[in-house]
């Protein structure tokens, strides 16, 4: 993964109510989660989410598909995977191999 799209997730993560969109959304993993019930389970306004879900989306946090009236979100685990790959790249003094069983709990 690239320094840019690293920035970014990190961004959009580096807010209150998106982290905990972004967890709720990985504990629904891999059914993901309407919004009106991501709305309900966080008690947020559903204007107030909407803005939250693009920035996620933007950053390559979350995906979204429409079913009938509402809209799924799945988190990107495949984003994350990267940017942890990406923080976790250099660790352990050059032995990498150490920090592998983490970055494999996460597939």
């Amino acid at each position: 993964m690239e320094k840019k799209p690293v920035l970014d997730a990190l961004s959009a993560l580096a807010h209150d109510m998106r982290l905990d969109v972004f967890r709720l959304l990985i504990k629904a993993e891999p059914q993901g989660m309407a919004a009106g019930d991501i709305a309900a389970a966080l008690d947020v306004r559903a204007n107030t989410l909407s803005n939250n879900l693009n920035i996620l989306a933007a950053a390559g946090l979350v995906v979204s598909q429409r079913e009938g009236r509402s809209i799924r979100y799945r988190a990107q685990m495949q984003t994350m995977r990267g940017l942890l790959g990406f923080l976790m790249k250099d660790c352990c003094g050059g032995q990498a191999d150490l920090c592998e069983p983490v970055l494999e709990q996460i597939t």
